[in-house]
């Protein structure tokens, strides 16, 4: 399906970037893998052919994920609540997160059925990067073919299903090759991006490394699948762009006498603060992404940034979305644009948290249907073409990652994040410049 015509069959609703870190880039002789024992016949890697081009290349979309069906939602709930790295639970969290994730099923439950009976957000990411491949196939054909995959951290296809396939599909295994782990949270949070960037390296791990895999030869260790990581892009050009358009089409949607005076209110999901006061990047990131749509939109309007899905009792980041709105609109400013801007689908906390619940209570409060929703990216081509953008830059300049990708969070502590990024970042040199890890 081309990425220029309307998406009616998914949804009803429906140029070269400066990239905000300067990236670090792949050293001749950088490697991942345990050295070959000499006389060892190594098997051809993946990425070579009769054209001596460098493809295939695996482009793997890293997201959250979300239960594709009702059934599904017990499962989702408890790999989240078990994740330390995104609700930190403390000594308890495996007694409180099974328990947390038991009482909420029901009602998480309720909620799926009511947006349709399940999540969108595996459709769309699968589509965005099927899309994102066919353009860098044409831009980049030195690295194709290149082959979409999709990884979510708590919904299927997991990050294990994603690597088996990998390495069915010929990556790996003493085959080499080429994998690129694409986050698609644009703003980087240790709760998000770096809890995926440490489940897929435990899964690398467990499949690829000799030492932890008694099946897995020095041979395949040698030529295990090479990672590279796009990630973070908080204010890309096309990221901007994308938003900007949806932006403006939604304050269309107002009488022109009152347009310029509507507010916008950027929502991102919170964080505990506990993860915001050890040093995360992610409330800047968030606040530097608004600010550059701001940028694009000429700051014809004011403007808030609110945080969305608070979990449980603990402290976390404010204001709270739908505090904001009702406060708005308690005060008279009814006429309100919502816009999900660390989100690039629609899922729970867009067709439900914000559609059903934030938009609902404002109308409750006398809205009278002034409080509005930007239409998420979907399949925007715009954004499209904005992850091709990013991909191609990433390929082309054989980069490894972006140089904040090092910097750990002041006050961090978790030895299973230093051992990722280590792995990440090859073994902590690149460029010639130690990590400040």
């Amino acid at each position: 399906m081309s990425t220029q015509r309307p998406l009616i069959a998914l949804t009803k609703r429906a140029s070269p970037a400066h990239l905000q870190h300067r990236p670090r880039t792949w050293q001749p002789h950088r490697t991942f893998a345990t050295p070959v024992t000499p006389g060892t016949v190594v098997a051809p890697p993946v990425t070579q052919n009769n054209t001596s081009s460098k493809g295939p290349t695996a482009m793997v979309f890293m997201n959250m994920g979300g239960p594709a069906s009702v059934d599904e939602v017990s499962g989702f709930l408890s790999r989240l609540f078990a994740d330390a790295d995104l609700i930190p639970l403390g000594p308890l969290q495996n007694y409180l997160g099974p328990l947390i994730s038991r009482r909420r099923t029901p009602k998480i439950k309720k909620q799926y059925s009511d947006i349709g009976g399940g999540s969108p957000i595996r459709k769309w990411s699968e589509y965005q990067a099927e899309e994102m491949c066919k353009i860098l196939d044409k831009t980049n054909p030195e690295t194709a073919p290149h082959k979409p995959y999709v990884a979510f951290r708590y919904a299927n296809p997991l990050t294990e299903e994603m690597y088996g396939r990998l390495l069915e599909d010929g990556f790996g295994k003493g085959r080499g090759g080429r994998a690129v782990a694409f986050t698609q949270y644009p703003q980087y949070s240790c709760s998000t991006t770096g809890s995926s960037l440490n489940e897929l390296w435990k899964w690398r791990q467990r499949l690829e490394s000799p030492k932890r895999n008694e099946n897995s030869s020095a041979a395949e260790a040698e030529g295990s699948i090479n990672w590279s990581v796009i990630d973070r892009w908080p204010t890309h050009s096309g990221l901007i762009d994308a938003f900007a358009q949806n932006i403006t089409a939604a304050l269309e949607t107002y009488p022109a006498e009152v347009r310029d005076s509507v507010v916008l209110v950027y929502s991102a999901h919170s964080l505990p603060m506990s993860v915001v006061n050890r040093g995360d990047p992610y409330p800047a990131e968030v606040a530097a992404t608004v600010w550059a749509v701001q940028q694009k939109l000429g700051f014809k309007n004011a403007y808030r940034l609110s945080w969305q899905s608070q979990v449980g009792p603990s402290a976390w980041l404010g204001a709270q979305t739908s505090d904001t709105v009702n406060n708005f609109v308690k005060k008279g400013q009814k006429d309100l644009v919502l816009i999900p801007i660390a989100f690039t689908s629609d899922h729970i906390e867009t067709l439900f948290e914000i559609d059903q619940e934030v938009i609902h209570e404002a109308n409750e409060l006398g809205a009278e249907g002034r409080v509005r929703r930007a239409e998420s990216l979907n399949g925007s081509p715009t954004f499209i073409n904005a992850l091709a953008s990013i991909a191609s830059a990433h390929l082309s300049n054989n980069e490894v990652c972006s140089r904040q990708m090092g910097l750990r969070c002041p006050g961090c502590k978790n030895e299973r994040c230093l051992a990722s990024k280590k792995f990440f970042m090859g073994q902590g040199v690149q460029d010639n410049a130690a990590l400040t890890l």
